[in-house]
């Protein structure tokens, strides 16, 4: 599990791309995340980039300057495919050399300059695309918060349910709804139960939420029937990248019982383009660590490197546009501000625990953290929790208020490491706009 801080991470380290160097740059050298992307309105293929400050490395041209050798080039060629999923099924060993080669050749002063100066595209040129094909795609509940605020509003006698200290909870999610961010969410149809009434109907959904999420990105991979040990689950994680797992609560409150979520999530899935990789994020490593009122965890899901740190720190945040507010001029409404450290589940449990009956996972399969609450006051990540249930509006400073989403709102999430000696990091953005719902005839 162990990943040693290297010349990668050196705060000092400076690009010879200008804009990497800035303190507020979400993608300095240090942080070099990988996404699939092309220019826009151009007839030309997605292909693997990498983000350096304002601008996008072309792998595939760049893998075609000789400037990697060895392993590093084998993966700089996987980098510029069209998905990433044949970089991410060579392993920790082969990021590792690629994150290497691109720091050396990106850092100041590099004799690459003059080379890969011409492989640079402003990203402010560019369109992003799912950077993998996402085989399979499981939604984990690993925040005991957000587990015990939803509980209280649908089951009010008994709001966490016993087996969340002992097993990491999910379901599995829908791949083919899974789009990226700047995407349009048609407000779906659904079957609900209205108050008051003895017979369903179906309307577009009344309660249209989101859900402050990090998706996680499988590596190599496992064999069917071969369960991962905690202490190699590690070496199957590519990286991460922001998502939000839109919800509609009064479908999710009549069809939840017996079998949990279906068609309240499965509509859509918004994921930010970069995928910030596990190296990358090695400095903002902290412990996994449990109320002493809690049970240990089961042996599988326990390790001595998992308890010293299992978990990231990793600020996240959710804000919130509306129609009137954009044309008002005034800025997006911060919703919440949370950390993933506050999840009671580290990414290795959650690798561990999916393959411990021996489910296999694949290169580009995607596990999604839940919804991040946290403990305190404005860490609430869904509305249904900030709202209290739609009890408590949102106040805007448009003199609007939010309980749902209304048509037209657009949710923005960020998310950004920092701390003391080490060089801010950041995920970009991922946005998703509400439409009205298309007429039906049900």
């Amino acid at each position: 599990m162990k990943q040693f801080l290297n010349t990668t991470h050196d705060p000092s380290l400076k690009s010879w791309v200008a804009s990497a160097n800035h303190p507020e740059a979400e993608f300095p050298i240090q942080n070099l995340p990988f996404s699939v992307f092309r220019r826009h309105q151009r007839d030309e293929s997605f292909r693997g980039g990498v983000a350096i400050g304002d601008q996008v490395l072309d792998m595939r041209v760049a893998c075609n300057s000789g400037i990697f050798t060895g392993l590093a080039a084998e993966a700089a060629v996987a980098a510029g495919q069209d998905k990433l999923n044949a970089l991410m099924a060579l392993g920790a060993p082969a990021w590792s050399a690629l994150r290497r080669a691109l720091s050396d050749a990106l850092a100041e002063g590099s004799p690459a300059q003059s080379i890969l100066s011409q492989c640079l595209v402003p990203t402010s040129e560019v369109e992003f695309d799912v950077p993998a094909r996402i085989g399979g795609y499981t939604d984990f509940y690993t925040s005991i918060h957000h587990a015990t605020n939803l509980g209280r509003q649908f089951r009010p006698d008994n709001p966490l349910l016993p087996n969340f200290k002992w097993i990491p909870i999910g379901y599995h999610g829908r791949t083919s709804s899974i789009g990226i961010s700047g995407e349009s969410i048609t407000r779906p149809l659904g079957q609900v139960m209205l108050p008051g009434e003895d017979t369903p109907t179906v309307v577009p959904s009344r309660c249209l939420d989101m859900e402050l999420e990090l998706g996680i990105f499988i590596g190599p991979g496992s064999r069917r029937g071969e369960p991962v040990a905690i202490g190699e689950a590690e070496q199957q994680l590519f990286g991460l990248c922001l998502l939000n797992d839109w919800s509609t609560r009064d479908v999710q409150r009549w069809e939840y019982q017996p079998l949990g979520p279906f068609l309240a999530k499965n509509f859509a899935s918004t994921i930010s383009p970069w995928i910030v990789t596990m190296e990358a994020l090695a400095p903002f490593r902290v412990p996994y660590t449990r109320s002493g009122e809690d049970p240990a965890p089961l042996p599988y899901l326990d390790s001595p490197e998992n308890r010293q740190r299992g978990l990231l720190d990793i600020k996240m945040q959710a804000d919130l546009m509306t129609p009137s507010m954009h044309a008002a001029g005034l800025a997006p409404e911060t919703l919440c501000v949370t950390s993933y450290r506050h999840a009671y589940w580290t990414p290795a449990q959650l690798v561990a625990h999916h393959t411990m009956n021996g489910c296999n996972l694949q290169p580009g399969d995607m596990l999604g953290s839940g919804t991040m609450s946290g403990p305190g006051t404005g860490e609430s990540a869904a509305l249904i929790e900030i709202t209290g249930g739609a009890k408590n509006p949102v106040a805007l400073p448009s003199g609007e208020s939010r309980t749902w989403l209304e048509d037209g709102d657009t949710v923005i999430l960020r998310a950004w490491c920092e701390r003391p000696g080490s060089v801010r990091i950041g995920f970009g953005a991922c946005s998703g706009t509400i439409l009205p719902s298309r007429p039906h005839a049900f």
